[in-house]
């Protein structure tokens, strides 16, 4: 009797990989607007799943983190329970992303075994390995740009890590999806190229998020829908840095500003996919698809504002991150079900 191939445990295995990319995106986030990210400066794959379990330890640690920029440059006061506070975030950080691994590799091994999976199905879950272990390597490669001069990581590599954690999420909901929905339907062309858009204009927003985090730029013009009073682009814009274009990937204001317009052209690119829809006989799933990403745009959009107006609480910068993880969700379903 032949196994069954690409089953139900199949798909399971590969939603239980995303649930666990969300939580680690989720944590990522608490991480960074804790300024908790570099309080373990060093990487163990194996013992460093274990915290320090007793004072010596404790201390041993704390006395690596004052050897780093910082600890000397900003965090000098912090007495060891202040130590502890942030290794926590960071700690649970990297146990989830060892977690996530350790799911999408023995799984993986034993589907495998059993001849579980397809021939497409496995070259798809290499790729999902792939973009895992590149994905652990930026986090490692993050860290290190904030453990040489400046106590802070560089914003370019906060936004690759972050950007292939929401891609390596997307690609695993898509091989799902292919699962799911084994049928192929009659493709518009047309209106796929359209979310194929929207959908590029979602990741570019993305990457200026994690500019936006990485610069602490949500710190600064904290005014909507003006950037200050009275003023719709602030002058620091365009005077930070030179050459000009420099301040629209390395500026405060610039990123910001880059940030804020596109959030613009992200809800009126998702509402003139909406709206062409409406030309198109949808069936129940595709609609829904839609409908899910018309709400998830909205409330995003909003929790972008309040965010700024807010100066940035950590409660709400998590959630304005998970709002972008949804709406990806919602484009990724959308854009499969117009694709396959």
């Amino acid at each position: 009797m032949e196994t069954k191939k690409d089953n139900k445990k199949v798909i399971y295995w590969l939603l239980t990989g995303c649930f666990l990319i969300f939580i680690m995106v989720v944590i990522g986030g608490v991480t960074r607007l804790t300024h908790s990210g570099l309080s373990i400066s060093n990487y163990k794959l194996i013992s460093g799943a274990i915290p320090p379990m007793n004072e010596t330890e404790w201390q041993a640690a704390f006395e690596l983190y004052k050897q780093y920029p910082e600890y000397q440059k900003l965090n000098n006061h912090f007495s060891l329970e202040d130590f502890k506070d942030i290794y926590f975030w960071e700690w649970l950080h990297r146990l989830i992303g060892r977690l996530i691994g350790l799911v999408f590799f023995i799984p993986f091994l034993y589907f495998l075994i059993k001849k579980q999976l397809t021939k497409p199905t496995i070259k798809k879950a290499i790729i999902l390995l792939g973009l895992g272990a590149f994905q652990g390597f930026l986090g490692w490669y993050m860290v290190k740009s904030g453990l040489v001069d400046r106590p802070d990581v560089s914003h370019y590599r906060l936004a690759a890590h972050l950007t292939t954690a929401f891609v390596t999420f997307a690609y695993t909901f898509w091989v799902a999806l292919d699962l799911i929905y084994p049928v192929r339907q009659t493709v518009h062309k047309g209106f796929r190229n359209l979310i194929r858009f929207g959908l590029a204009i979602l990741l570019l927003q993305i990457i200026y998020g994690a500019f936006v985090a990485g610069l602490d730029a949500g710190f600064i013009h904290n005014h909507w829908p003006m950037m200050s009073e009275g003023k719709f682009m602030h002058e620091t814009v365009y005077i930070e840095h030179e050459p000009l274009y420099k301040n629209f990937i390395e500026g405060k204001s610039g990123v910001q500003f880059v940030h804020r317009i596109l959030a613009f052209v992200v809800l009126f690119s998702i509402l003139f996919i909406w709206f062409k829809s409406k030309k198109l006989q949808l069936n129940s799933v595709q609609s829904s698809g839609l409908k899910a990403l018309l709400a998830l745009v909205g409330l995003q959009f909003l929790l972008g504002i309040f965010t700024i107006l807010l100066q940035v609480p950590v409660w709400l910068g998590v959630a304005h991150q998970v709002g972008a993880f949804f709406l990806l969700s919602a484009m990724t379903f959308t854009l499969h079900r117009f694709s396959k």
